[in-house]
């Protein structure tokens, strides 16, 4: 990125939309395929954050629920403990 503070190329902009579409989900890249404004794009990649922040949230609640039914000193407590390592 450019040092001057501020400013921000049309070239950089194009480079930094490129890296959002890349992470975008397939389907949602193919809809922003053609060229769409990246006021659209920021949006949609804010969206797709959001859902995933929903993702991990509900992930969360989950495993503590699943813990705290599980014996502390159970196999399957210290396989899920392993995988948060």
């Amino acid at each position: 990125m450019s040092s001057r503070r501020g400013r921000i190329t049309d070239e950089e902009i194009t480079e930094l939309i490129s890296k959002l579409q890349a992470l975008l989900p397939e389907s949602s890249r193919r809809r922003t395929a053609s060229r769409s404004s990246a006021s659209k794009l920021l949006k949609e990649t804010c969206s797709y954050i959001k859902n995933l922040h929903q993702e991990v949230d509900d992930l969360s609640e989950r495993l503590s629920e699943l813990m705290s039914t599980l014996d502390d000193n159970s196999p399957q407590a210290e396989i899920i403990r392993s995988l948060l390592r």
